[in-house]
């Protein structure tokens, strides 16, 4: 409903959140997709476990070369940009990996689209926060992660829909992510570039009309004067980074990074396929299984949206972290031990993903794209991803291997173990952010 111009309009600043939150669809679609092509792809290419690993986490090195490079490329050219130019990178990986001829073409065209995949993965929830009001900033920037889940989900099911098809059903998997990445593509002429940047840029009416659109006069007014404060003392040096103040947010961003990682999502969104046929389920079975798991994926996100604004970040990662730990340890347990039947081993891994969905999932996307001042946002979240991507590559590379070789039970427990750290950490290093503006936060960092 629009609203007036002292107000702003809510089904503005909606569509614009919306729009940029795209770009996470494409990142869960681009990077779940490959679970169900996986035992398609182990024959045609005659895959060993280390091969498969490579395969997997290959997309993985170019999500690290495209963090790292997005945060100072759209500093200087801006963020709406290098969105579109990801949405033409998951359009070209798309075509090429169901084209692809040779396992080298395949991780070629994959490492593409990983470029896209990274740079999207740091500028959506960082374009979200710099175009949001404080109070409802959370559950905007948390629409970024409900998009992933929702690309997950519609990549398990199109790998579901495709298993039947013959053998280039696996080809028919990676070129369906064009017709989202066009989709992407078109609806990013349709909304503003960041205020934020604007500002930087010295675009200050510009960045004046967007916020007003935003929430109002008032707000865009008080906006703008924050925005400019904060950027009285730029300095783009690497050594502000390691500043006092900045090297603690720096180092709770990647910190935050990595645990989001190596407390074992990604072994489970990537392999899951694999670990129910390990436990004797079908093929199609274990198919139709990872469908359930992309539902409670989605499901679960619209908690981490209602609730993180009322109850915060802190209370939700610890619920999470706890749950997550838990689950992980009944499924090593279950599989070593043979407790369980085989849907009750689903359920915990149901129960896991759950617990991660509403809490990990989104929250540590919001955080990050909170706690770095304006100054340095841009190459702080680059180097935040950058570590969450390498992360991700050590995990989805080493898991096959670990499945196979080592008990279940230490398999699914050193996992569980760096949720009792993320637990750790939550408890007594972060920082809360609800209800801050992104200029109050910084000043939580700087101090005289």
């Amino acid at each position: 409903m629009e609203m007036d111009n002292k107000t702003g309009s809510a089904l503005y600043i909606t569509k614009v959140c919306f729009v940029a939150a795209l770009g996470g669809l494409l990142f869960g679609y681009d990077t779940a997709i490959i679970a169900g092509a996986i035992p398609f792809l182990t024959p045609h290419f005659q895959l060993n476990d280390i091969m498969l690993g490579w395969t997997v986490s290959s997309v993985l090195i170019g999500c690290i070369v495209g963090a790292a490079s997005a945060g100072s490329i759209s500093d200087k050219f801006g963020r709406k940009k290098v969105l579109i130019s990801c949405a033409v990178l998951f359009a070209v990986s798309a075509i090429w990996s169901g084209l692809a001829n040779t396992l080298s073409e395949f991780i070629l065209a994959r490492w593409i689209g990983g470029l896209g995949v990274g740079a999207a993965s740091m500028l959506s929830p960082m374009y979200i926060s710099e175009i949001s009001p404080a109070k409802i900033r959370g559950r905007l920037v948390s629409l970024n992660q409900l998009t992933i889940v929702v690309g997950i989900l519609a990549a398990y099911s199109v790998g579901y829909a495709l298993v039947d098809i013959g053998d280039t059903n696996w080809r028919w998997m990676f070129g369906s992510e064009t017709i989202p990445a066009i989709i992407f593509l078109l609806l990013l002429f349709t909304v503003p570039e960041s205020p934020r940047w604007l500002v930087k840029q010295k675009k200050q009416k510009q960045a004046l009309d967007i916020l007003t659109k935003v929430a109002g006069t008032t707000h865009a007014e008080n906006e703008i004067l924050e925005i400019k404060n904060a950027l009285t003392h730029e300095d783009n040096s690497i050594a502000m980074l390691f500043k006092p103040g900045m090297k603690t947010a720096l180092t709770i961003g990647i910190a935050l990074a990595v645990l989001q990682q190596i407390t074992g999502i990604n072994i489970i969104l990537y392999y899951a396929p694999k670990i129910f046929e390990s436990m004797g389920f079908e093929r199609n079975t274990s198919l139709l299984n990872t469908v359930a798991i992309g539902a409670a994926n989605l499901t679960a996100t619209f908690i981490a949206i209602t609730f993180v604004d009322k109850l915060g970040r802190k209370l939700l990662l610890l619920i999470g972290s706890a749950g997550m730990g838990l689950c992980l340890m009944m499924v090593g347990i279950s599989m070593q031990y043979d407790i369980f039947s085989g849907y009750c081993v689903i359920g915990f891994i149901v129960g896991y993903i759950a617990f991660f969905a509403s809490s990990l999932g989104p929250i540590v996307w919001v955080v990050m794209s909170e706690i770095f001042p304006t100054k340095i946002r841009g190459r702080a979240m680059s180097i935040a991803t950058v570590a969450l991507w390498i992360a991700c590559f050590a995990v989805s590379l080493t898991f096959p291997v670990m499945l196979e070789r080592l008990p279940a039970i230490a398999t699914f427990g050193i996992f569980a173990a760096m949720c009792a750290v993320m637990f750790v950490f939550t408890l007594f290093v972060l920082p809360e952010t609800k209800g801050k503006t992104l200029e109050e936060i910084e000043k939580y960092w700087i101090k005289d």
